[in-house]
C-alpha cells in the first residue's frame, strides 16, 4: 500500500486524485491533505479519507510534506505556489507524482539535481504521461522527436480574439480543469510550458519537440523514433488515467478509466497550431532556451496577466501582449547570473520582482 499526501486536494486535480483514491482503497493510504482555500472541503476530505494530517496553504503544505512519512506526493497545486512543495518532496527523498508544471519549470536543472532515484518526479499531465510511457518502447537514442498534442482549447479556428468573456475561455471543448490551466489552454501558453517541462523531464532538445492540435483529444501525445515508427498513446479525455498512472508507478492503476469503443467510427484530426497559438509557444522555447531564472519569469509574466484578465482589468486578447511584454522588459532590464544564495531563494525574489514589473504593466495598459 502506498502512502500518499495530496497537496492541492481541493482543486480540479486534487478531487479527481481522491476519487480514485477511494476506487483503490486497499492500494493508497492518504496521510495528509493540504489546500489554500475551501477550508470546509479539506476537513470533508479528511473525513472521508481518514487523514489526521491537514495543512492551509503553500508553506503548510511544504511543512506537511517535511513532517510526515509517505511514499508519494501529489502536487496538484495551481501556478508557481507549488514550488515549496515541490522543493519539499524532492529534499525528502519522497517521489513526486508533478501536476503543478509550474513548479519544475521554475525550478528547472536544480530540481533535476535533487532528485535521488529513476522515476522520482512521475508527471500527471496527460501529454508527458504520454510521452512517458511511449518512450518505453525505445531506447533514448533512438528517439527522433516528441509530438505534444494540444485540443487547440475553444479558439482553435476563432480569427479574432476580441470580444472573447471569462465564461467562453473557461469552457473547455474536451477537458474538465481549473480555472487557470483552462485559460492557458485556451491562449495555448499551457502548451508552451509543456514544451519546456517535456525538454526537463525527458532530456530532449527543444528542435525535436513539436506541438500538433488534435481536437478530439484522444491522443494525448506520441514519440516518434529514428526507424519512422510512431508509438501513441490514446485514452479517452480524463484526467484520472494519468493520475492513477502517476500515484501507481511502476504499475498501471486498476480501475482507472473507460476503454476507448474500438468499434464505433472515430475521427482523429491532426492540424497544425494557427499563428496565434504559435506566439505563446515560441516565446516559452526563447525562455526555456535561455534557461536560468528566465522559464520562473515567463512563468509569472502569465499568471499575472491570466489574473488581470480574469479580474476584468484586461481582455483575453491582451493575456499574451501583456506576458510578452512584461517578459522583455524583464530580460533587458535583467540577465541570467550565478549567485551564492539558495536556488530557491533566487526564483522567489525574481518571481516577485516580475509580478511587481507585471503590476505597472497592467495598471499602465489599463489607463490607456
Amino acid at each position: 500500500m502506498q502512502r500518499v499526501i495530496i497537496v492541492g486536494s481541493t482543486g480540479s486535480i486534487g478531487t479527481q486524485a481522491i476519487d480514485f483514491i477511494l476506487k483503490n482503497r486497499d492500494s493508497f493510504l492518504v496521510v495528509g491533505l493540504a489546500a489554500s482555500t475551501q477550508t470546509s472541503l479539506l476537513r470533508e476530505q479528511a473525513q472521508v479519507l481518514g487523514t489526521k494530517n491537514t495543512a492551509q496553504g503553500a508553506s503548510e503544505a511544504a511543512e506537511l510534506i517535511e513532517a510526515t512519512e509517505a511514499d508519494v506526493v501529489l502536487n496538484a497545486i495551481t501556478g508557481a505556489a507549488g514550488l515549496l512543495s515541490t522543493y519539499a518532496t524532492l529534499k525528502t527523498g519522497k517521489r513526486l507524482a508533478l501536476a503543478n508544471k509550474e513548479s519544475l519549470i521554475m525550478g528547472g536543472k536544480y530540481f533535476l539535481d535533487m532528485t535521488t532515484f529513476k522515476g522520482q518526479i512521475t508527471p500527471v499531465d496527460s501529454e508527458h504521461s504520454a510521452i512517458a510511457q511511449a518512450m518505453k518502447s525505445g531506447k533514448f537514442s533512438e528517439v527522433n522527436k516528441l509530438i505534444l498534442t494540444a485540443s487547440g482549447g475553444p479558439f482553435y479556428d476563432r480569427e479574432s480574439l476580441e470580444g472573447i468573456t471569462l465564461k467562453d475561455a473557461l469552457d473547455h471543448p474536451t477537458w474538465n480543469m481549473g480555472p487557470m490551466i483552462s485559460i492557458n489552454s485556451a491562449t495555448m501558453f499551457n502548451k508552451g510550458l509543456e514544451i519546456i517541462e517535456a525538454h526537463l523531464l525527458f532530456g530532449i532538445p527543444y528542435s525535436q519537440i513539436d506541438v500538433v492540435i488534435h481536437p478530439q483529444s484522444i491522443v494525448h501525445s506520441m514519440v516518434e523514433y529514428k526507424d519512422g515508427s510512431v508509438i501513441a498513446q490514446a485514452s479517452v479525455a480524463d484526467m484520472t488515467l494519468p493520475i492513477g498512472y502517476a500515484l501507481s508507478w511502476p504499475n498501471r492503476a486498476l480501475n482507472a478509466v473507460r476503454p476507448l469503443e474500438w468499434g464505433a467510427r472515430q475521427r482523429w484530426d491532426f492540424l497544425p497550431p494557427t499563428e496565434n497559438s504559435m506566439r505563446s509557444i515560441n516565446l516559452a522555447r526563447r525562455a526555456g532556451e535561455a534557461g536560468g531564472v528566465y522559464p520562473a519569469v515567463l512563468n509569472a509574466s502569465n499568471e499575472c496577466a491570466v489574473e488581470a484578465f480574469m479580474a476584468g482589468k484586461i481582455s483575453f486578447a491582451r493575456i499574451i501582449h501583456v506576458t510578452e511584454t512584461v517578459f522583455n522588459l524583464y530580460t533587458k532590464q535583467h540577465t541570467n547570473r550565478e549567485s551564492a544564495k539558495n536556488p530557491i531563494e533566487v526564483i522567489l525574489e525574481e518571481d516577485a520582482r516580475t509580478r511587481e514589473l507585471a503590476k505597472t504593466v497592467i495598471e499602465n495598459m489599463s489607463a490607456d
